[in-house]
């Protein structure tokens, strides 16, 4: 329980929310022997990689000013999930392509009880175009390079709304790549945290844009 007992501390979690990671855990490793949900299944890669990587966003933007949070490639749900575990107002969309992914993740929202989720099992660059400027803050972990996913994912963001990119140790690059892209679809970049995960794990930076 020591790597829960961490998350538990630093992001202080009661409980009810430490159990429900404990399951969520327990749940991933179980349904990832019948399919590929992801390949970092050990209990530190998944409290820090996952879990820790999840809920560090909270120091990036605050999640009790907004109402509703659209996952674009959720994969195993992160880090939705997570998020409305720490904060149980949200209500999420997941956008997933991946069907044996949202079937997963409907089964854990079951056992987790965890209400105002709604799944799409599609391609964010198929995704109804009337939901366009639907969503308070839109983030995006992990799914492609940052202009390929500021053109696919922007649009869903209400206007004064926001979008999270979480990125590597390489998101220069991808933001000086991303120039062009960024005048075109008018956004700015609001903050850029880099953090290092513990047990030196890897570093993550999370962009945070708003719209115009």
């Amino acid at each position: 329980m020591l790597y829960f007992e961490s998350l538990k501390d630093k992001f202080a979690l009661n409980e009810k929310q430490l159990n429900k990671f404990v399951f969520y855990y327990e749940f991933l490793k179980q349904e990832n022997q019948k399919m590929n949900l992801t390949s970092l299944i050990s209990l530190s890669d998944v409290c820090y990689k996952h879990f820790y990587d999840s809920l560090i966003l909270k120091e990036i933007f605050n999640f009790n000013t907004v109402t509703n949070l659209c996952d674009v490639g959720s994969g195993a749900g992160f880090p939705s999930f997570p998020l409305k575990i720490l904060f149980p107002h949200l209500k999420i969309v997941i956008i997933e392509s991946s069907l044996k992914k949202i079937n997963f993740l409907k089964q854990l929202a079951s056992h987790l009880e965890l209400d105002n989720i709604c799944f799409f099992h599609q391609r964010v660059e198929q995704y109804d175009i009337a939901k366009n400027g639907s969503y308070d803050c839109v983030v995006a972990r992990a799914l492609a390079r940052l202009e390929l996913i500021l053109k696919w994912c922007v649009h869903l963001v209400k206007k004064k709304g926001y979008f999270i990119a979480m990125k590597g140790k390489n998101f220069q690059q991808e933001l000086e790549a991303s120039k062009k892209i960024i005048k075109q679809i008018r956004v700015k970049l609001v903050s850029a945290k880099t953090l290092e995960l513990p047990m030196e794990l890897g570093t993550r930076t999370n962009l945070l844009f708003q719209t115009e």
